[in-house]
């Protein structure tokens, strides 16, 4: 005789979607996610393993999850964002949707994963930080109290809205290059190769901004690397990085090899992180795989 599973006979898909999300939780909770964080060290080089370090899931990424959870709650908050988005998605992409709606905030690292990755603390403040495609600010946030100064760019008009709100110090995104005299201590560039239609050129400019001798680069990318252009034509990108392989340690591999090192970059260490975003009625939160770079010029 066949079982019937949990939430068989219930009819109304609202019900079902949070009945699912609600078990799908249960689960979560009970998961300390070691997978979000690991790398298998035998499948890297010998100098590449050395430059790992290693962080797992701290108490901010604890709250931002538990955040995650209760947001997804609302109920009637989840029902408007779902009917406003299904809407707008006919006259505007998802990004500047998210904007408006002030919903779908990332999360990439705590301040005390940012302050191991950068060897820095907040007592003893960096000049100048520049943050790409910023998004919501958020994510800018756990390093602005690094820095005595925040920069950032964005594309999203809505998005622009929320970092202002922040205080930030809002640059062109076809400017932000052009004085080379301005130059900083940190640039992020933070999930944004894999979303702009000319990856190489980024780089080139980031290290032409860059101060030299201590400024570093901090670069996120989600990897398996899957390009889609949201603000471009046909989405697709102008120019190609030569990344092989199919697992996570073998796209790091190459992505240093092949791109970052004839750009010019040195490694000085990098980690995996879950690039975590706020869900909905179906998913309290969604995740991606993160490389996370921090690198130096020659």
């Amino acid at each position: 005789m066949a079982v019937s599973q949990p939430g068989y006979y219930i009819r109304s898909p609202l019900a079902r979607a949070v009945y699912s999300r609600i078990l799908e939780d249960q689960s979560e909770q009970s998961c300390n996610h070691s997978y979000w964080y690991s790398v298998n060290l035998e499948h890297l080089s010998s100098d590449l393993r050395n430059k790992f370090l290693q962080l797992g899931k701290d108490n901010e990424t604890q709250r931002f999850l538990k955040d995650c959870g209760e947001k997804s709650d609302w109920l009637f908050t989840q029902i408007f964002h779902s009917l406003v988005k299904f809407i707008l998605s006919w006259v505007m992409n998802k990004t500047s949707i998210n904007g408006l709606l002030k919903r779908g905030s990332m999360f990439i690292f705590s301040q005390d994963h940012f302050s191991s990755l950068m060897e820095i603390d907040s007592h003893q403040k960096r000049d100048r930080l520049l943050d790409l495609g910023a998004g919501d600010g958020m994510v800018t946030r756990q390093m602005a109290s690094f820095f005595n100064e925040v920069f950032v760019t964005e594309m999203s008009t809505t998005m622009k809205w929320r970092l202002n709100e922040h205080g930030f110090k809002l640059l062109d995104t076809e400017e932000w290059f052009s004085d080379t005299q301005e130059k900083y201590d940190v640039i992020s560039c933070l999930n944004l190769l894999d979303r702009c239609e000319r990856p190489i050129e980024i780089l080139e400019h980031i290290r032409s901004m860059l101060k030299p001798g201590s400024g570093r680069l901090l670069l996120a990318i989600v990897l398996p690397f899957s390009p889609y252009v949201e603000f471009g034509v046909g989405n697709h990108q102008m120019q190609h990085l030569n990344i092989c392989g199919k697992t996570f340690e073998e796209q790091v591999q190459s992505l240093t090899k092949n791109v970052l090192e004839p750009l010019g970059y040195v490694l000085e260490r990098f980690t995996r992180l879950p690039y975590l975003c706020e869900g909905d009625l179906h998913h309290s939160f969604y995740y991606l795989s993160d490389a996370v770079f921090v690198l130096s010029l020659k």
